[in-house]
């Protein structure tokens, strides 16, 4: 979104780069007072409770005024970095201090946009209130002459000036990430944005359910870790309060809700998985596996997948609007992640439908890719089930509360070797505890105990991967 406040000075504002979210903290600045901008350079990275977003700017010209510093919490609407557009020439680019507004220029008369006005990210808000993403409400930039961002007024398919298509930074990247064209699509949203669902649409044979507004769960790029500022802790200070903001505070207000909302019950089961464990072994020594992430957390993944199969009542979600129950044809596979900035959930979209091998790459590029903190929010989108390994800590189990919109979570304990009747005998076994925990007004308790029961019986006799599949 940006104003015009004389014909030199474009002032670009903090545009709402996710679903009516109010507010997004400045991570970091990619230019400074005096760099050369270009129409769609990313000139900085801000993080919403959502998800990190990197912002591109609509014209050319010349960074006059950074309006806020990195680490600031800025609401929706407020003005963020200020660019002479006519190119810096003179005083304008040595001097990024504030500077002094004249009237605007008269512009040429335009017809006046119905509804809110498109911009190059996100939606412009009301200037009566940043606090809400207005969904009516008339907003409309003055023009100018150098490289104005008009729009096609195609209501059926709008563009940018430049012949882009209408789409949030989210989109885009799903798009990207997917290797659809967005000018190849008819957008769906209001105002003729391309949304996800137009995205998925194009590489699936039917739209996916959509996300209710219950049914968000928490999505964050991860960030380097040199983001997080630690608490200097001086001698004596009893206590240090630190402020709640970004993924912290999306998953707080998550599991909130997804606790208090959602009737949680979890299952237990202590098992045997001394054939796992060699299964695992083989398989490492396997060529067709060579070069593959292989660990327990793949068979455990993947008889998760086939348990689903044998009940795929499980993979559903509950749509408290119209009170119906969605059931879902398809697993997209959450694996829960901590990282530094947070409890983030990437998924696997189309896990039921992968190979071995292919899930193994797809486990392989998951942690990958959070490893060097570029986890896309399209990646944290759409989950049905989720897996969290707690045993990683070395404790044995844990009741694991559902991502809002899922219908059940199984926690993965600590593999020890410990005393097991094993034909008779007492013997050293490699044992673990399996916890699942799922939505009890989707999943019934007898639902429950067969997938729990089903995941518990592969794992102890893997060789049902095969007979089961």
């Amino acid at each position: 979104m940006t104003t015009m406040t004389d014909a030199a000075l474009a002032e670009f504002k903090m545009p709402d780069v996710g679903e009516g979210l109010t507010e997004a903290e400045i991570l970091k600045w990619y230019v400074q007072p005096g760099d050369a901008v270009t129409d769609g350079q990313v000139v900085c990275e801000v993080e919403t409770a959502k998800a990190a977003v990197e912002l591109p700017i609509p014209f050319n010209g010349v960074v006059r005024e950074l309006r806020f510093p990195e680490g600031t919490t800025v609401d929706v609407g407020q003005v963020i970095i200020a660019v002479d557009v006519a190119g810096g020439s003179g005083s304008a680019a040595a001097a990024p201090a504030a500077v002094s507004v004249p009237e605007p220029a008269a512009p040429e008369p335009e017809p006046e946009p119905q509804g809110r006005q498109p911009v190059l990210v996100g939606y412009g808000v009301s200037e009566a209130s940043t606090k809400r993403r207005p969904r009516k409400g008339d907003v409309v930039a003055a023009p100018v002459k150098v490289t104005p961002p008009a729009l096609v007024p195609e209501p059926e398919a709008p563009v940018k000036g430049n012949g882009r298509p209408l789409a949030k930074p989210p989109v885009r990247k799903l798009a990207k990430d997917l290797g659809v064209d967005l000018a190849s699509l008819t957008p769906s949203g209001p105002g003729g944005i391309i949304t996800r669902e137009d995205v998925h649409a194009a590489v699936a044979p039917a739209p996916e359910p959509v996300v209710t507004q219950a049914q968000v769960q928490v999505q964050a790029q991860l960030q380097e870790p040199a983001t997080v500022v630690p608490a200097v802790v001086q001698d004596g200070v009893r206590e240090t309060r630190i402020p709640v903001k970004g993924v912290r505070k999306a998953t707080a207000a998550a599991m909130v809700g997804s606790a208090f909302t959602a009737p949680h019950v979890t299952e237990f089961v202590t098992i045997d998985v001394t054939r796992t464990m060699k299964l695992v072994e083989e398989l490492k020594a396997d060529k067709e596996m060579q070069g593959l992430r292989v660990n327990p957390l793949l068979l455990i993944a993947k008889a998760l997948l086939v348990a689903i199969k044998r009940n795929p009542e499980i993979s559903a979600s509950w749509d408290e609007s119209s009170q119906e129950i969605v059931r879902k044809h398809y697993v997209n596979l959450g694996i829960a992640a901590a990282t530094p900035r947070g409890l983030i959930v990437p998924n696997i979209k189309d896990a039921h439908a992968k190979t071995l091998p292919e899930l193994a790459t797809a486990l392989g590029e998951l942690v990958s890719t959070a490893r060097e903190g570029k986890t896309s929010p399209a990646a944290m989108q759409g989950g049905t089930v989720t897996i969290t390994n707690v045993g990683v800590f070395g404790v044995d189990t844990g009741t694991p509360i559902l991502n809002p919109g899922e219908s059940a979570i199984l926690a993965v304990g600590a593999i020890k070797l410990q005393p097991w009747v094993h034909k008779g005998k007492v013997k050293p076994r490699q044992v673990t505890t399996l916890a699942l925990s799922f939505d009890h007004r989707l999943v019934d308790g007898e639902l429950g105990s067969k997938v729990l029961a089903d995941v518990a019986a592969i794992l102890e006799q893997p060789k049902r991967l095969i007979t089961w599949a």
